[in-house]
C-alpha cells in the first residue's frame, strides 16, 4: 500500500507541472527585466533599500578615500584593493580609491552600505563575463562608468543619495 501511494503522489505531482509555465529563459536571446535602481543604503535611516546587486558604480567626486569600503570587505571575501589615481580630487587627499576583483566578489553590498558618502553604488548590471581573471579586475576608472540602461532612465544624485528619473 505505500509504494501505490508513493507512486501516486509522485504522478499527482508531474501532472500539477505539466500546466505551470517554465520560468527558464534562453539567456542570451532572453534576459530578465530590472526595473529600478540597484541596491543601496541611507545610513541616516539605517535602511538598505531593495535591488539587484550587480556591478558596482563609483562617483568619483564623493569619495574620500576612507578606506570603509576596502574594510569592510575584508572579512568576506577581500576583493576591494584601494589604488592610487593620478587625477586630484580636493575631498580625496590621499589621492586613492577602491578598484574591485570580480572574480573574488561576492555580491554582499557590505561595501555599499559602509560608504557614509554615497560613493559607491550596486547596479543591475549584472553581466560581467572575462576570458581572462584580470578583465575581472575594475579600475577606479572603470567602476565609474554608467551601466548601459534601456529605459529611459538616468543616474542623479541628491542629499540622500542616487535615485534613478
Amino acid at each position: 500500500m505505500g509504494t501505490a501511494t508513493g507512486i501516486i503522489r509522485a504522478l499527482n505531482s508531474g501532472i500539477k507541472h505539466i500546466a505551470i509555465k517554465r520560468f527558464t529563459l534562453r539567456y542570451p536571446e532572453e534576459k530578465l527585466k530590472f526595473v529600478g535602481d540597484g541596491y543601496q543604503f541611507d545610513p541616516s535611516t539605517g535602511v538598505g533599500i531593495a535591488g539587484l546587486k550587480g556591478r558596482h558604480m563609483l562617483f568619483h567626486d564623493h569619495c574620500t578615500g576612507c578606506q570603509l569600503c576596502s574594510i569592510a570587505c575584508e572579512g568576506v571575501a577581500e576583493a576591494i584593493a584601494m589604488v592610487k589615481v593620478p587625477d586630484k580630487q580636493t575631498q580625496n587627499k590621499k589621492s586613492i580609491m577602491p578598484q574591485i576583483d570580480y572574480g573574488k566578489c561576492v555580491f554582499c553590498g557590505l561595501c555599499v552600505d559602509a560608504c557614509p558618502f554615497y560613493a559607491l553604488y550596486m547596479t543591475n548590471d549584472y553581466e560581467l563575463s572575462s576570458f581572462s581573471k584580470e578583465g575581472l579586475i575594475y579600475t577606479p576608472a572603470q567602476l565609474a562608468v554608467k551601466p548601459y540602461v534601456e529605459q529611459d532612465s538616468e543616474i542623479q544624485i541628491t542629499d540622500r543619495g542616487a535615485t534613478h528619473g
